[in-house]
Protein backbone atom coordinates (compact mmCIF):
# COMPACT_ATOMS: atom_id res chain seq x y z
CA UNK A 1 0.00 0.00 0.00
CA UNK A 2 1.86 3.43 -0.93
CA UNK A 3 1.17 6.37 1.59
CA UNK A 4 -1.28 9.00 0.76
CA UNK A 5 -0.79 12.20 -1.17
CA UNK A 6 0.14 15.45 0.94
CA UNK A 7 -0.69 18.52 -0.49
CA UNK A 8 -0.31 21.98 1.65
CA UNK A 9 -3.04 24.61 0.08
CA UNK A 10 -1.71 28.25 0.42
CA UNK A 11 -2.73 31.22 1.65
CA UNK A 12 -2.45 32.59 -2.13
CA UNK A 13 -4.06 29.14 -3.54
CA UNK A 14 -1.07 27.64 -4.40
CA UNK A 15 -0.62 23.81 -4.14
CA UNK A 16 2.63 22.35 -2.32
CA UNK A 17 3.33 19.24 -2.25
CA UNK A 18 6.07 16.36 -3.14
CA UNK A 19 5.59 15.70 -6.72
CA UNK A 20 3.49 12.27 -7.38
CA UNK A 21 2.28 11.05 -10.76
CA UNK A 22 -0.69 9.41 -9.21
CA UNK A 23 -2.41 12.79 -9.64
CA UNK A 24 -3.35 14.74 -12.11
CA UNK A 25 -1.54 18.48 -11.11
CA UNK A 26 -3.28 19.83 -14.82
CA UNK A 27 -6.39 19.24 -13.11
CA UNK A 28 -5.96 22.24 -10.24
CA UNK A 29 -4.41 25.23 -13.17
CA UNK A 30 -1.05 26.35 -14.73
CA UNK A 31 1.95 23.41 -13.00
CA UNK A 32 5.09 24.60 -11.80
CA UNK A 33 7.06 21.95 -10.52
CA UNK A 34 10.53 22.23 -9.50
CA UNK A 35 12.84 20.00 -8.25
CA UNK A 36 13.34 19.38 -4.37
CA UNK A 37 16.88 17.47 -4.44
CA UNK A 38 19.23 15.66 -6.30
CA UNK A 39 19.59 11.53 -5.52
CA UNK A 40 22.98 10.75 -7.13
CA UNK A 41 25.71 8.16 -6.99
CA UNK A 42 29.12 8.81 -5.16
CA UNK A 43 32.35 7.70 -6.72
CA UNK A 44 32.32 4.98 -4.65
CA UNK A 45 29.07 3.48 -5.75
CA UNK A 46 26.85 4.33 -3.14
CA UNK A 47 24.49 7.26 -2.79
CA UNK A 48 23.32 10.30 -1.47
CA UNK A 49 20.36 13.08 -1.28
CA UNK A 50 21.13 16.41 -1.88
CA UNK A 51 18.19 18.69 -0.33
CA UNK A 52 20.52 22.15 -0.98
CA UNK A 53 17.24 23.12 -3.72
CA UNK A 54 15.02 23.75 -0.58
CA UNK A 55 17.94 24.71 1.63
CA UNK A 56 18.24 21.26 3.65
CA UNK A 57 21.44 19.29 3.82
CA UNK A 58 23.03 16.19 1.99
CA UNK A 59 21.79 12.82 3.54
CA UNK A 60 23.60 9.79 2.99
CA UNK A 61 25.83 7.90 1.73
CA UNK A 62 23.47 4.99 1.51
CA UNK A 63 24.26 1.90 0.04
CA UNK A 64 21.56 1.67 -1.90
CA UNK A 65 19.34 4.17 -4.43
CA UNK A 66 15.92 3.84 -3.08
CA UNK A 67 17.06 4.23 0.61
CA UNK A 68 18.32 7.84 -0.28
CA UNK A 69 14.80 7.84 -2.33
CA UNK A 70 13.40 6.78 0.69
CA UNK A 71 15.07 9.31 3.03
CA UNK A 72 15.15 12.15 0.33
CA UNK A 73 11.01 11.80 0.53
CA UNK A 74 10.89 11.39 4.67
CA UNK A 75 12.76 15.11 5.21
CA UNK A 76 11.04 16.81 2.52
CA UNK A 77 7.72 15.25 4.56
CA UNK A 78 8.91 16.56 7.71
CA UNK A 79 10.88 19.72 7.23
CA UNK A 80 9.50 21.20 3.84
CA UNK A 81 6.51 19.97 3.68
CA UNK A 82 5.33 20.82 6.98
CA UNK A 83 7.11 24.52 6.67
CA UNK A 84 4.72 27.43 6.84
CA UNK A 85 7.65 29.32 4.61
CA UNK A 86 10.57 27.88 2.56
CA UNK A 87 13.16 29.04 0.32
CA UNK A 88 15.26 27.20 -2.37
CA UNK A 89 17.49 27.86 -5.15
CA UNK A 90 16.75 28.86 -8.80
CA UNK A 91 18.56 28.02 -11.75
CA UNK A 92 20.01 31.47 -11.56
CA UNK A 93 21.13 30.38 -7.94
CA UNK A 94 18.96 32.97 -6.78
CA UNK A 95 16.50 32.09 -3.46
CA UNK A 96 12.76 32.75 -4.23
CA UNK A 97 9.99 32.58 -1.47
CA UNK A 98 7.59 30.15 -3.61
CA UNK A 99 5.09 27.12 -3.12
CA UNK A 100 4.93 23.96 -5.98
Amino acid sequence: MSPGIEIIVEHSGSLRMIYDERLDLGRFGRVSIQRGSHVEPTTDGRWTADLHPVGGPVLGPFSLRSEALNAEVAWLRRHWLASTEFKSTNNNGDHDDHTS
